[in-house]
């Protein structure tokens, strides 16, 4: 029997139809010898919970709400909860609106991590599909902000991937190495900021290597809807505008993943 190479953490919130979905995709494009699935739920108490209780090849962890607990903080503690039962040599963080999309998907992030023991973590910062257009526009942008940087010296700011803005592996797709993070007590809620943050810059003072993959490389397997949680929960404190954005991108984003052909193949809960 193959040993479990990969243990997968899935926080959960009220998003039935997407945690389907994710949890679906990961069964129908993975060995399932190679990974331990663990999924948190924060408390949901609704029917994407009695889902989660029906699958038989998950293990699922509830997590009680904290009062007065944030959003970011209840995910990174709920991914930390998972991170407390992993065995395997390898954890990878997963958002329920993160799709693979094709077998091949987990060899490929393990091939960016195994080709470098100095290699602690794999991922990417955003992953969103952009025009050209908008890529130069950020990068004037970021250029523009640069320039102003050095020549005020100000640390007063929200410019992304500077000082205490550093890029970080976002929490919707991050391979990590397991001994790693436990030897040296890492967490994903470390110091209580965005899932690992703080986590990443430990790694990096430490000597270790954080490996981005660009969207490019990163979205033939794998595809992300951005702050879906939020949108589809209002009382999370998105806004109007937001929310009605957001719907519209989740159902194209849906549709680009065979989303219906996916739900109606109820074989893959099994």
């Amino acid at each position: 029997m193959t040993q479990a190479l990969v243990s997968i953490l899935l926080p959960n919130y009220r998003t039935l139809l997407l945690t389907k979905l994710c949890l679906r995709l990961i069964r129908q494009f993975t060995d399932p010898s190679l990974i331990r699935v663990i999924v948190i739920d924060n408390d949901s108490a609704d029917e994407s919970l009695s889902y989660l209780k029906t699958l038989t090849w998950i293990h699922l962890l509830e997590r009680p709400a904290i009062p007065g607990e944030s959003v970011a903080l209840s995910h990174s503690r709920a991914l930390d909860l998972g991170l407390s039962l992993v065995t395997t040599p390898y954890v990878l963080s997963l958002h329920t609106d993160s799709f693979v999309k094709q077998v091949g998907w987990l060899a490929f992030l393990l091939s960016h991590i195994e080709v470098n023991p100095r290699c602690a973590g794999v991922g990417s910062w955003k992953l969103e599909k952009k025009s050209w257009f908008k890529k130069t526009l950020k990068k004037l942008e970021f250029i523009g902000q640069w320039c102003l940087l050095k020549a005020t010296g100000s640390k007063q700011h929200q410019w992304e991937g500077v000082d205490h803005n550093h890029y970080y592996l976002r929490s919707h797709c991050a391979l990590y190495r397991t001994d790693l993070l436990k030897q040296h007590h890492l967490t994903f809620s470390l110091e209580d900021q965005v899932a690992g943050k703080a986590m990443h810059r430990r790694l990096i003072e430490l000597g270790f290597e954080m490996k981005f993959l660009t969207t490019d490389a990163l979205l033939p397997y794998l595809d992300h809807i951005n702050h879906a949680t939020m949108i589809l929960n209002p009382t999370l404190g998105a806004r109007t505008k937001t929310v009605h954005a957001g719907l519209k991108k989740i159902s194209r984003q849906l549709a680009e993943v065979n989303c219906q052909q996916i739900l109606a193949d109820e074989a893959l809960d099994d």
